[in-house]
């Protein structure tokens, strides 16, 4: 597939004000421009705990259409964050907005109690979700989603232990900074009881290679046999990991990671809980990330683009397991509500009817193949990857020792953003989502604009 359907291509190119996506970026003022300023500085004489990227760059955005972003001084933005990789199908896609309003105008919340959207929404998510995983509870957040998912690892099998990765990210509770890199005394001075972490393959900073250099997944699943009986008291319930780490940097594991660690939950009667609250609902070009593998989770956590910027999430299971929502409370005061059932609803036949997993794997491989052809321009690019609309550039000092390159990361990000690119930093590590409707000419614009940035980046620090 190498194009828009009819419908999302008109929704993303409607004239917007007085310009096109074509005109877009839009900067008749410098950005943060004057408004931006002073609505930023009203809004935080109260509003605190900002995260990394409003604080590099404090604009104030005042509302969005599709893959762009409005702020209040009338600057227009290409949207490569989707609010943090929530809005995957654009802002306001008119089929979402009206089945939210339908909803909103109808019944806003009869707690758990059945209703007709929640039904639908059940039925298709039995329908398209692989294997048997065919038992659902709704949530609010994918926090929440996360802890409601360890407590039914830990119903299911009777075990408390539970294993992550270095770099994992799982919320801001306990529970998941526990199984997290977040480092913070306020969660307190260790981790909840139970909580282990172990190494996961990376190949572009690989901890065990083979002879001929290439990255050794085995070693890595040997060493996690050792953990399992040196470093655990035996009550071990599974794993909790991402497919791939969003937060730690946009990183993939090696192809054969996933199903070999399958095996290996298999054969020691561990069971497999995949976080998919970033990598689900198109993302990758996949309802859910691990589909890629051929590998099918016993306990799965789906959110962000699952409503489409909706406060919706979902903990899937395999039926074998069903009966442990039983055991654990699992119902809460927004998780099922109307609206959320037609938000994510919505956005499941948006994507089935456009054929966006297919399109959103094209985006992925055009990007991939121009981050390439800057990888090789740029000597700070030590590493590109994209899976679908899930991308990352990694900054180095040098190719040869691959020494991060925060300030270049941070500076990048600036520079970018003031050309009119609204996207996420992660220190050296560039990470980009855009909107799976984006269509290929607003990407490649995207990439020209970060490309032109690492370029001026490169002469201020004197590779160029």
């Amino acid at each position: 597939m190498t194009h828009l359907t009819n419908d999302i291509a008109s929704f993303n190119t409607l004239e917007w004000g007085s310009t096109d996506l074509s005109a877009v970026p839009h900067l008749p003022v410098p950005p943060p421009g004057p408004a931006s300023v002073a609505l930023h500085a009203r809004c935080t004489k109260h509003f605190k705990g900002l995260s990394g990227q409003v604080k590099l760059f404090p604009v104030a955005f005042e509302s969005g259409k599709g893959c762009v972003l409005r702020d209040v001084d009338g600057n227009e933005y290409i949207d490569f964050s989707s609010g943090i990789y929530v809005t995957t199908l654009g802002h306001c896609h008119p089929k979402i907005s009206e089945a939210i309003a339908r909803a909103a105008h109808t019944l806003m919340n009869a707690h758990d109690f059945t209703t007709p959207i929640k039904t639908e929404l059940m039925e298709k998510l039995a329908a398209i979700l692989p294997g048997d995983l065919s038992g659902f509870q709704l949530y609010d957040s994918g926090t929440t989603a996360v802890e409601a998912g360890m407590r039914v690892l830990r119903a299911a099998t009777g075990k408390g232990e539970m294993i992550s990765c270095f770099y994992d990210y799982h919320g801001k509770t306990y529970g998941g900074v526990s199984l997290g890199h977040i480092r913070s005394q306020v969660y307190g001075r260790v981790r909840a009881p139970g909580a282990h972490m172990v190494p996961r393959p990376d190949v572009y900073r690989p901890i065990w290679k083979t002879a001929d250099g290439a990255i050794d997944t085995d070693a890595y699943l040997a060493f996690y046999d050792q953990y399992l009986d040196k470093a655990t008291v035996g009550d071990v319930a599974g794993f909790v990991l991402e497919p791939i780490q969003g937060w730690g940097g946009t990183i993939m594991p090696p192809d054969d990671f996933f199903p070999k660690l399958r095996k290996f939950c298999d054969e020691r009667g561990l069971l497999m809980m995949i976080d998919e609250v970033l990598t689900s609902w198109g993302r990758t070009g996949k309802w859910l990330c691990m589909e890629h593998w051929d590998v099918v989770p016993d306990i799965v956590t789906i959110g962000k683009g699952f409503g489409n910027g909706f406060p919706v999430t979902c903990v899937a299971v395999r039926e074998p397991y069903m009966e442990s929502f039983e055991a654990i409370s699992a119902s809460s005061s927004y998780g099922g509500n109307p609206m959320a059932c037609a938000a994510a609803l919505a956005s499941t036949q948006v994507i089935e009817e456009e054929n966006l997993n297919e399109w959103a794997t094209h985006l992925g491989e055009v990007a991939l193949k121009r981050m390439k052809e800057m990888q090789e321009r740029h000597p700070i690019i030590g590493h590109v990857r994209a899976l679908g609309c899930l991308m990352g550039i990694e900054l180095v000092k040098d190719r040869a020792t691959k020494e991060p390159f925060d300030k270049a990361g941070a500076l990048v990000y600036q520079k970018a953003f003031a050309k009119g690119l609204a996207w996420i930093p992660a220190g050296h590590i560039l990470r980009m989502s855009p909107p799976i409707v984006m269509d290929e000419a607003t990407l490649l614009k995207g990439l020209d604009i970060i490309e032109d940035a690492i370029g001026e980046v490169e002469k201020e620090f004197g590779y160029a």
